[in-house]
């Protein structure tokens, strides 16, 4: 199960990740976005909130955030951080696993999903949470439920078509990792010690799975010219280049074609009314 991968890894995720030069630069990205949409007083549920950093973030600014994982280790976390930051009055924490998500016709469920009546302003899922889910129409249903009309729906997947990642691997004569990302089965990824099961939907794919009660409303490449994760060693010790690399990132993130080739995309949807 991938509830257990992940609280085997919670405590030391925002040493190997979180505080990475990368990842804070590509949360930054994010950030932004999120500022465009949500403000005091909204109330916003994320999935897969992970280690809390961007619900900590959002109630820093005066936003209600429920926050959700199926890794008890890392709502832990997440709670001992909002208690740190002094806005646990501001977050919420609840069990939630994508992959089985509560029905909405169903009014009994315990915590505060499948009672409908578009009780959030909007949602967020960041850094490849819904790649762990197969089948997102029930999620989708749970999203509609419990969103209000015209609300925001902000999705952070890994990205179908990564451009870093293909060409580096045809470069190291890798053909069949540069493009795994397209298998119909999904691939193995590492998670710390271990490996959890992932699938890399296209953005037509989410598109209609989310219709017809959400529309997308903007494309955004996050790491488009800057590497995956994984890959960040590679220009870790040049920090000239990394400047260059963020520069022409910023640049074309949001210009077409490049920001269908990034690693990870945003992806924001309104909630049709």
């Amino acid at each position: 199960m991938s509830d257990a991968v992940f609280d085997r890894v919670a405590l030391d995720y925002d040493r190997e990740f979180t505080a990475t030069p990368l990842a804070r630069m590509l949360r930054a990205q994010v950030w932004a976005r999120l500022a465009a949409h949500f403000g005091s007083g909204d109330h916003v549920l994320e999935l897969n909130c992970g280690t809390g950093e961007d619900a900590i973030w959002l109630a820093q600014r005066g936003v209600r955030v429920m926050a959700t994982d199926a890794s008890t280790a890392m709502l832990n976390v997440t709670e001992r951080k909002s208690r740190e930051c002094s806005v646990s009055e501001l977050i919420e924490t609840s069990v939630l696993d994508l992959a089985s998500p509560p029905d909405p016709l169903s009014r009994n469920q315990k915590g505060d999903f499948g009672r409908g009546g578009g009780r959030y302003d909007g949602a967020l899922s960041n850094f490849g949470g819904l790649n762990c889910v197969h089948e997102l129409h029930p999620l989708a249903a749970l999203l509609a439920d419990t969103i209000k009309p015209h609300g925001q729906l902000i999705l952070v997947p890994m990205n179908r078509w990564c451009a870093w990642e293909i060409v580096w691997h045809l470069l190291h004569l890798q053909s069949r990792t540069a493009f795994r990302r397209l298998r119909r089965d999904g691939v193995e990824a590492n998670v710390g010690r271990d490996t959890v099961h992932v699938w890399y939907p296209s953005i037509k794919t989410l598109r209609q799975v989310f219709a017809p009660h959400f529309q997308l409303r903007r494309v955004i490449g996050l790491g488009v010219c800057l590497p995956p994760s994984y890959l960040e060693p590679v220009i870790a010790k040049r920090p000239k280049l990394f400047r260059w690399l963020k520069r022409m990132d910023d640049a074309l993130c949001g210009v077409f074609p490049f920001n269908r080739l990034a690693d990870h995309l945003v992806l924001e949807f309104e909630r049709v009314a």
